[in-house]
């Protein structure tokens, strides 16, 4: 579905326009994948409130600082991964497309 690897931070949200095995079209509109962007932002929610349970529980309740450069680094350093299961679980739920295994 991707052109690179995750860890390939410049181009991470490369696409193929069509799956290079099946050819199927994974945009399926124009614009289909904006919707991705409230799994991405539920992906980012959940992290933060974990973020914020294990400092408040595990490290004594530090100051507000501590939570926010925190929690700007885990979710910057989540992105690519959020990036991708967001748009791959959008086009699951939405798209239509259902996998079906390894047909060789």
């Amino acid at each position: 579905m991707f052109e690179r690897p995750w860890y390939d931070l410049l181009r991470f949200a490369a696409m193929h326009r069509h799956c290079p095995k099946c050819g199927l079209r994974f945009e399926v509109e124009p614009g289909f994948f904006f919707g991705a962007m409230y799994i991405s932002y539920a992906f980012s929610m959940a992290a933060m409130l974990g973020i914020g349970f294990v400092l408040y529980y595990f490290f004594d309740n530090p100051s507000t600082w501590i939570y926010v450069t925190t929690v700007v680094i885990a979710i910057l350093a989540l992105l690519p991964l959020s990036f991708r299961y967001s748009r791959v679980l959008f086009l699951y739920w939405f798209g239509g497309v259902r996998y079906r295994g390894r047909q060789d």
